[in-house]
C-alpha cells in the first residue's frame, strides 16, 4: 500500500536561482512572524490573531493581536507595538474584545477589554495579583483561571507575592507529588482554580475553590473547563489524585450557586478532557482515554444529555484519536483536528451516526474556531510555508487564506522538494517518512542522507513547519532530509502507536536501520555520507543507535532519555503507571535502557541540553558525555543554561543550527558529487 505525494516547489536548478534566492536558513526562520491559532467572531465578519515577533539582536519577543476579515483582504494590528498581547476571546454579540496582556504597572497577566466598533484604548478589566490564564467570555461573565495561596485573600496574596519577591531564602519544599511541570517548578502550597468576572467590571467571584477541588496541577488551560451558554453550570477538570505524577483527570459538573458537582467521571479508567457545551445547552461534549499511563492513547468522543444523563462513544469503532473540537452551530456534530496518517486533519463527526467525514486534506490543520453562521477559520501549515490563517469550507474542504504574514520573505527564500513515501519496517509494516530534497536537487549525482528522529515517541511529524527541526533548512545544507514515523507514531491506529510500549527500542529501531537501507538503494544517495540525530525520544533512539549495528557517521542526540533509571528525576513517569517501576520489573528497563549499552558505543555524537529541562533533566547528557569520553569516542557537549526541553531563544537556537551544520559536514559532507 504505498502511496507517493510528491510536492514540487522548486523546478530551476540552484545556479539559476542562486543570485536571486536565498536558502531557508536558521537566520531566515527567524525573521518569520510566528502566526497563532485564529479567533473569530459570533457573526462571522472579524477573526483576530496573536501573531510573535522576533528581534534577534535584543534576543526579544512581543505578540501583537492583528485584525483579519473572514473574507480577506484586511490586516491590520488591534493592539499597540511593545505591548505583548494574547488570548483573544470576542464577547457574545461580537463588539468587544478581551485578551491577556501585562501593561504598565502590572506585576502579572491581566484581562483587558478593546471595543471592536471603534479607536480607543483597551481598558483592563481584572487585578488578580497572581494574574490570569485560559480565558473564555461566556453570556455577562468573562472566565479565568489563576494560581493561588488558598488560604488568602486577594490582599494577602499581594503580601505574599512582595514577600516573596524580596526574600533570599532560594529553596523549594516538597512534601508530595507534582513537583513539576515542563520547565517550571510547582509551589505546593498554591493551586489552580476556575473564577468568573462580571463583563462590565466588578468582584471576582470564585467557582472551584468553594467546591473543594482544583484543576490539574501541572498543566491546565483554556481547554480545562467550559461554562453553559446559559451560564447555568460549569465543568472542569481535576486530577482524582492530586499527589500523582501520572494525573488522572476527572471532569466534574457543577450548577452555580451549589455546593455539589457531579463527577462524570467516576466509571471512567484513564483521562478525561477538553471538555464542550453544545449552542443549544442541550449536551456537554469531551474526550475521553481508556488506558491510564499511556498519553497517546485513542481520545474517544463522549457526549451527555444533560437533561437525561445519558452518554454515548460517538467514535467507539472509529481507530483515531480527537483533539481541539468545537461545536457545530446547530448542535449537530463537532469539528475536529484529528491526526490522521499522519496528518492534522479536520473531520466533521455527526451526532446521528455517521461515520466521520473528512473535510480536508493534504498538510496540516489546526486551532479551529467557528461562527454562529458556520463560517470555519483555522491555522494551515506545511513544510514549505509556517502557519497561517485560512477559512474552510466545510461542505467540500476548499481553504481560502486570509493573510499575508512572512509572503516578502519567503518569495526570496529558494525551498527545495519534499515527497511522502512508504517502506517495509518491523516485521515488514509499512512505515511511512517524509523525504526532504535540497534546492536544485539533480537524481544524478548523490548526496548525504541526514535522518531525523522525532520525539514523543508518539508525536509523529505531520506535513507541517518546524522551526527548532526544520527539515527544509537541514536539506539547504545540502543534505537529503528525511523523517519516517516509527512505530508508536500517533495517527496511524491505537495497535501501531501502542505496538512500542513498553518496549520502546526494538521496533522503532529496526524502522529507522531499514529507513537507511532504504536510502541506501536509492542511486542518489551516497551510503558513505549518512548521519542522523534526534530529540527526546529521538535522543533516546540515538543513544540506542550508539550501541547497536547502524550505518550512520555520526549522530546528534538532543535532550535525550538515557538512563531509565536516574529519568525518575523527570516531571512525568514513562513506564511505571501501565507497567511498573524499575524495582517492580528491572527486566523492562535492563531491556530498553540505552546506558546498558554503553560497552558498545563507538559513534561520534553531538549531546545538546537544557538546564531547564524538567521533562528529561539535564543530568542524563552529562551521563552520556562522560560515558562517552570516558571510552575515548569524540563526542561534543553543548549546555545551555538558559533553555529548556527545545532551544527557545532565537541567538541560542541559531548558534544550535550552526554547530549541528558544523559536526554533520565534519563527518558527511554536504552536496551533490
Amino acid at each position: 500500500m504505498k502511496k507517493t505525494l510528491l510536492l514540487l516547489l522548486c523546478l530551476l536548478p540552484w545556479a539559476v536561482l542562486a543570485d536571486e534566492h536565498r536558502p531557508l536558513s536558521v537566520e531566515v526562520l527567524w525573521q518569520m512572524d510566528r502566526v497563532g491559532s485564529p479567533v473569530i467572531s459570533p457573526a462571522g465578519g472579524h477573526v483576530v490573531v496573536p501573531v510573535t515577533s522576533y528581534d534577534v539582536e535584543s534576543d526579544e519577543s512581543e505578540t501583537r493581536l492583528w485584525l483579519l476579515s473572514a473574507e480577506g483582504g484586511v490586516q491590520r494590528p488591534l493592539t499597540a507595538a511593545g505591548l505583548s498581547a494574547s488570548s483573544p476571546v470576542f464577547s457574545p454579540d461580537g463588539r468587544r474584545l478581551a485578551f491577556v496582556s501585562k501593561r504598565d504597572d502590572d506585576e502579572a497577566g491581566q484581562i483587558y477589554v478593546l471595543d471592536m466598533d471603534g479607536p480607543g484604548e483597551a481598558a483592563r478589566l481584572t487585578e488578580v495579583p497572581t494574574g490570569v490564564s485560559g480565558i473564555k467570555w461566556v453570556g455577562e461573565h468573562l472566565y479565568f483561571l489563576s494560581s493561588i495561596w488558598p488560604e488568602l485573600d486577594w490582599d494577602g496574596m499581594v503580601t505574599r507575592l512582595e514577600e516573596e519577591k524580596n526574600d533570599k531564602v532560594t529553596a523549594h519544599q516538597w512534601n508530595a507529588l507534582p513537583y513539576a511541570a515542563w520547565d517550571h517548578w510547582i509551589d505546593e502550597a498554591r493551586e489552580v482554580h476556575l473564577f468568573r468576572i462580571p463583563a462590565a467590571g466588578g468582584e471576582v467571584e470564585g467557582l472551584t475553590q468553594p467546591l473543594g477541588r482544583q484543576l490539574p496541577r501541572s498543566f491546565q488551560g483554556a481547554d480545562s473547563y467550559d461554562v453553559h451558554p446559559a451560564e447555568s453550570h460549569f465543568v472542569f477538570a481535576s486530577d482524582s489524585d492530586p499527589t500523582a505524577v501520572d494525573p488522572k483527570n476527572e471532569l466534574l459538573l457543577a450548577a452555580f450557586g451549589e455546593s455539589e458537582y457531579v463527577n462524570l467521571s467516576a466509571e471512567a479508567t484513564s483521562n478525561d478532557g477538553s471538555p464542550a457545551f453544545s449552542p443549544d445547552g442541550e449536551k456537554l461534549a469531551w474526550a475521553r482515554q481508556s488506558l491510564h499511563g499511556f498519553y497517546a492513547d485513542t481520545a474517544r468522543l463522549i457526549v451527555r444529555d444533560l437533561e437525561s444523563g445519558e452518554e454515548r462513544n460517538h467514535t467507539a469503532s472509529w481507530d483515531r484519536s480527537l483533539s481541539s473540537m468545537i461545536w457545530a452551530p446547530d448542535s449537530a456534530g463537532l469539528f475536529a483536528v484529528v491526526a490522521d496518517a499522519p496528518n492534522p486533519r479536520v473531520f466533521y463527526l455527526d451526532l446521528a451516526g455517521r461515520q466521520p467525514r473528512a473535510i480536508t486534506g493534504p498538510t496540516s490543520f489546526g486551532g479551529l474556531s467557528i461562527a454562529a453562521d458556520g463560517t470555519l477559520v483555522a491555522s494551515n501549515q506545511s513544510f514549505l510555508y509556517p502557519p497561517r490563517v485560512v477559512r474552510i469550507d466545510t461542505a467540500n474542504g476548499d481553504i481560502q487564506r486570509l493573510d499575508t504574514f512572512n509572503d516578502e520573505i519567503l518569495a526570496e527564500v529558494d525551498l527545495g522538494t519534499y515527497e511522502s513515501v512508504t517502506y517495509a519496517g518491523y516485521n515488514g509494516q509499512d512505515i511511512q517518512m517524509w523525504v526532504h530534497y535540497p534546492p536544485g536537487f539533480d537524481p544524478d549525482k548523490e548526496y548525504p542522507l541526514f535522518l531525523l528522529i522525532h520525539g514523543g515517541p508518539h508525536n509523529a511529524i505531520p506535513d507541517g513547519f518546524h522551526f527548532r527541526w526544520n527539515a527544509q533548512t537541514f536539506a539547504s545544507w545540502g543534505y537529503v532530509t528525511a523523517w519516517h514515523n516509527f512505530h508508536g507514531s500517533n495517527g496511524f491506529g491505537q495497535d501501531f502507536a501502542d505496538a512500542i510500549n513498553p518496549d520502546w527500542l526494538t521496533a522503532p529501531y529496526h524502522d529507522t536501520i531499514a529507513a537507511a537501507e532504504w536510502f541506501a538503494e536509492k542511486d542518489w544517495i551516497d551510503e558513505d555520507r549518512m548521519v542522523a540525530g534526534g530529540g527526546s525520544y529521538g535522543g533516546y533512539l540515538s543513544s540506542i543507535l550508539l550501541g547497536k549495528d547502524h550505518p550512520f557517521n555520526a549522530l546528534l542526540i538532543h535532550a535525550p532519555v538515557y538512563n531509565m533509571y536516574s529519568q525518575m528525576a523527570a516531571d512525568f513517569a514513562v513506564h511505571a503507571t501501565r507497567f511498573g517501576d524499575f524495582w517492580e520489573r528491572p527486566e523492562i528497563y535492563r531491556e530498553i535502557s540505552p546506558h546498558y549499552y554503553a560497552g558498545e558505543f563507538d559513534t561520534p555524537a553531538l549531546i545538546v541540553h537544557g538546564q531547564q529541562d524538567l521533562r528529561v533533566p539535564v543530568g542524563q547528557a552529562f551521563e552520556l558525555f562522560r560515558t562517552l569520553q570516558s571510552r575515548g569516542i569524540e563526542s561534543r557537549l553543548i549546555y545551555y543554561p538558559d533553555e529548556n526541553h527545545w532551544v527557545l531563544k532565537p541567538n541560542n537556537s541559531i548558534y544550535w543550527y550552526h554547530e549541528v551544520r558544523d559536526w554533520m559536514t565534519r563527518f558527511a559532507e554536504p552536496g551533490g558529487r
